[in-house]
């Protein structure tokens, strides 16, 4: 799959360190997907729920950060829409980012 973009990932890093590893760690391993549907990548990321409207929401360093991504089977991409903590999570409308 074909992160767009991973600039995202490391402008949140950068002022949350705590957060790096995961971050990274979650990177490579979708990088090196090939989904076709919702329940491959299900099965690489257990926790992760789709919400709906392309959506899926990953649960990054044990659940400390969340990550909202599209995810486009067809063209093999994933636009991170979205990276916070869980309790920023709670206060956004994860359908309209």
């Amino acid at each position: 799959m074909r992160v767009v973009s991973k600039k995202r990932i490391v402008d949140y890093y950068v002022h949350h360190a705590s957060s790096k590893t995961a971050l990274e760690e979650w990177y490579k391993k979708v990088s090196k997907a090939d989904w076709s549907k919702f329940n491959e990548l299900k099965q690489s990321f257990l926790n992760a729920d789709y919400v709906g409207n392309n959506r899926v929401v990953f649960n990054i360093k044990g659940n400390d950060f969340r990550l909202v991504a599209i995810v486009i089977y067809v063209s093999k991409k994933i636009y991170i829409r979205w990276i916070g903590t869980h309790a920023e999570y709670s206060r956004i409308d994860v359908k309209n980012i």
